[in-house]
């Protein structure tokens, strides 16, 4: 038998990210699922513990040969996805899965698996506190940050399609509320 799925969406900069660290680190028996993605690699980022980074080119050829169980073009020729492959890898270790991923590929996943997931939306507290991490992340220029915050807006508008949403104002409140949503739905 499979584990079961922990999807977690969210706009940039919602904290999404440092939230799934702190849980892997909890005894919930997770593991990662590694996305594939066609933009270029920061620096603090490593390849294949953050992402599979690979070209638009190579990221469209496999998704014509079927590889993805879900993928999004997120911004031009910037694909993020969900190989079959990954799955397949984390299914072998008898985990639960986490996703960290795009909004769209979030309501994707949680269709694909259904009640075997869950679902978990984290939210910012306002767009202005969203803007100061952003601009703290100092991965973005102007005209990047005000592309990344209309996309903020519309993601914020799919909130509901999910299971749970936890508001990150405070990050030890917002670990917390998701750990034991978490803990509660694996139990089940």
């Amino acid at each position: 038998m499979n584990g079961k799925v922990i999807i977690f969406s969210a706009p940039s900069g919602s904290g999404k990210t440092t939230i799934i660290k702190l849980l892997l680190e909890k005894d919930l028996n997770l593991q990662f699922s590694v996305s594939a993605c066609s933009r270029p690699k920061r620096q603090d980022e490593t390849e294949g513990k953050d992402y599979y980074f690979m070209q638009a080119v190579e990221f469209k050829k496999r998704i014509e040969e079927d590889k993805f169980i879900e993928w999004q073009e997120v911004y031009k020729d910037f694909f993020y996805g969900t190989l079959k492959s990954e799955i397949e890898r984390l299914w072998k270790n008898k985990v639960n899965i986490v996703f960290d991923v795009d909004v769209l590929g979030g309501i994707n996943l949680k269709k694909i698996f259904g009640d075997q997931a869950l679902s978990l939306f984290i939210q910012p507290p306002s767009i202005d506190e969203l803007k100061v991490r952003l601009r703290n992340r100092h991965t973005e220029d102007e005209s990047t940050l005000s592309k990344r915050i209309e996309r903020v807006k519309k993601e914020l508008t799919f909130a509901g399609h999910f299971d749970i949403i936890i508001i990150n104002d405070v990050l030890e409140k917002a670990v917390n509320e998701a750990y034991i949503t978490i803990k509660n739905f694996i139990s089940k």
